[in-house]
């Protein structure tokens, strides 16, 4: 399976207990709150005084942008990456993942734009050279989706395979709603329709063209 160039921005460990336990939650709650209300990233700074907490301290638990955002989104989508199933047609696997994890992309809906806009952002400075801190880097779906089609394996050839893990990375996500949503004003629901017709689709395609590559040969 294709694999990403760079290295996933991994959430900071939480603290087990104590004092340091009830800090990191106190900041990871309240930047969750103000991307809830205001629609932005907030800075490390903002989440300190917002939590009545030094930003010295603040820092210690996220010390950029990146890592508050990370953990952010791992809070959020923290089930929908440990999601396993036990079905075994590739496609049901897909339909079942999609199912299940778009609610709550609704629900975190301002978290996930949030880490959308600042991966733009970080992208758009590093090309340009004056990218100041350690990028956020996106990609849990890569493995998530690698799970779900693997019972497809046998039935497509590598490169057909990567083809179609690549196409579901790009309808699996938040990017939908932003397209969705944003530019057709569609509701939820509609998208959450839309994304698994063309799972289903892609799926067909890819199924498709190994089955004609094959008659071909015959």
């Amino acid at each position: 399976m294709p694999r990403l160039k760079h290295k996933i921005t991994e959430a900071p460990p939480p603290p087990a207990r104590g004092v340091k336990a009830s800090t990191f939650k106190l900041l990871l709650d309240t930047a969750m709150q103000l991307i809830q209300a205001k629609g932005h990233i907030p800075s490390v700074a903002e989440v300190a005084v917002q939590s009545a907490v030094s930003r010295a301290t603040a820092y210690r638990y996220f010390p950029t942008r990146s890592a508050l955002i990370t953990a952010v989104i791992d809070a959020s989508l923290g089930p929908v990456r440990t999601i396993a199933s036990d079905k075994a047609g590739g496609r049901e696997r897909v339909r079942e993942l999609f199912v299940r994890t778009f609610p709550r992309f609704i629900e975190f809906e301002p978290q996930l734009r949030a880490a959308a806009q600042l991966s733009l952002e970080q992208s758009a400075l590093e090309r340009a050279g004056l990218l100041e801190e350690e990028p956020y880097r996106r990609g849990h779906r890569i493995r998530i989706l690698e799970h779900a089609i693997a019972p497809l394996a046998p039935q497509l050839s590598p490169a057909v395979r990567d083809r179609l893990h690549r196409a579901l990375s790009v309808v699996y996500g938040i990017e939908p709603y932003i397209i969705l949503k944003d530019i057709w004003g569609l509701p939820d629901r509609e998208v959450e329709r839309i994304a698994l017709w063309m799972a289903d689709a892609l799926i067909d395609a890819a199924l498709r063209d190994c089955n004609s590559s094959r008659n071909t040969k015959d």
